[in-house]
């Protein structure tokens, strides 16, 4: 592996880790009491293998380990494999950039929840109350990313970059994903609305 993939396995992982200290930051103002206000239904965590740990807050989570050491590891066997080979170079530039500008759109995310859940807890910045259902919060989230996958895709027209394409790849991706979860959790016909004391937030 030559000097030249450092930076980006090491952006990789600083990406990672601010990703899930910002979902327990934004987790903690939740329960700290936007939850009277924005109401999710189930857990915030999209993702369904973090909800767990999320929702309990674990502020070192075995998951997230488990998952930094086995994405890393791959991405630094594919920039091992990639020396002197310009193909594999541009598949491992491809890998790279779907994770990092997913973690950066996901930061957006993070960084709007943060501000908007610390309105929340102030008296009047945030008046009324709001629910979302699970099934409209995954289809959110799904429309979010495609517009990210259209960015990049849009970039990618005018830079050829196989790093940013991955990027429009994996936000696309992650966005089929969330909207065909959505149809496995109905709409409420009715009632109370989402249970408050269920939902954590997370990331998407």
């Amino acid at each position: 592996m030559s000097e030249s993939h450092w930076p980006g396995l090491l952006c990789w992982v600083a990406l990672y880790c601010s990703d899930y200290v910002l979902t327990i930051r934004c987790a903690r103002l939740y329960q700290a009491g936007v939850r009277e206000k924005i109401v999710f239904e189930g857990s915030y965590e999209i993702t369904p293998y973090f909800q767990k740990d999320v929702d309990s807050l674990k502020s070192v989570s075995p998951r997230f380990i488990l998952a930094l050491v086995w994405t890393t590891g791959a991405l630094a066997l594919f920039a091992y494999l990639s020396r002197g080979s310009q193909p594999a170079d541009e598949v491992y530039r491809f890998l790279l950039g779907g994770l990092i500008l997913l973690e950066l759109a996901v930061h957006v995310r993070h960084v709007r929840n943060l501000y908007l859940f610390r309105m929340a807890l102030l008296p009047h910045a945030i008046r009324g109350r709001i629910e979302y259902s699970r099934s409209v919060a995954l289809r959110v989230s799904s429309i979010e990313l495609v517009s990210f996958a259209a960015m990049f895709l849009v970039v990618f027209v005018f830079t050829h970059s196989s790093f940013v394409l991955g990027g429009s790849v994996t936000c696309l991706y992650t966005a089929w994903t969330h909207w065909r979860l959505a149809p496995k959790h109905p709409l409420p016909s009715g009632g109370a609305g989402p249970e408050a004391d269920t939902a954590d937030p997370g990331t998407g």
